[in-house]
């Protein structure tokens, strides 16, 4: 039987950490032989990608492993990073409210979880619960992957 993914490095640079980072996610695979991909991992440090984004890769010698070359197609999900300030403040809450907008987290380690805000999602209502916690200290979130289509329903409200 044919494998349906595969896992695919990612390298970028993360302004979260300051430094280049190394991330190895699922892909499903779309077209072996032209080395095309649908990213099925939410990425947690962000390069220009999001979950059901399609993109190339090419098997790299050096890391002997198959790497992202560059995104071919938006799905049109975005991806937003969470990072908790406040020491005894129990994330769960937040990732509660944005499951109930129809928002996957997935989390690092306690202060840190990115989330998955897909295509028919409305962003502006995303972000008010955001912007919410960020404004009481709670959290600081960054939007390395926004989607033209999130952009679009921030400047409706």
């Amino acid at each position: 039987m044919a494998e349906a993914h595969k896992k695919i490095l990612f390298k970028y640079y993360s302004t979260y950490l300051e430094e280049i980072v190394s991330e190895t996610m699922w892909a499903e695979i779309i077209d072996a032989e032209k080395g095309y991909f649908k990213l099925d991992n939410i990425p947690f440090f962000g390069p220009l990608i999001a979950t059901d984004d399609i993109f190339r890769a090419e098997y790299d010698e050096n890391e002997k492993t198959f790497m992202h070359k560059e995104t071919i197609e938006s799905s049109g999900n975005s991806i937003v990073q969470v990072l908790v300030l406040e020491k005894e403040f129990d994330a769960a809450v937040i990732r509660e409210k944005l499951k109930a907008l129809n928002c996957i987290t997935e989390v690092l380690n306690d202060t840190f979880f990115a989330v998955e805000i897909v295509r028919n999602t409305d962003y502006s209502l995303v972000k008010s619960v955001l912007n919410e916690y960020e404004s009481q200290a709670i959290i600081e979130f960054a939007e390395p992957c926004l989607s033209e289509k999130h952009r679009t329903d921030l400047l409706k409200n």
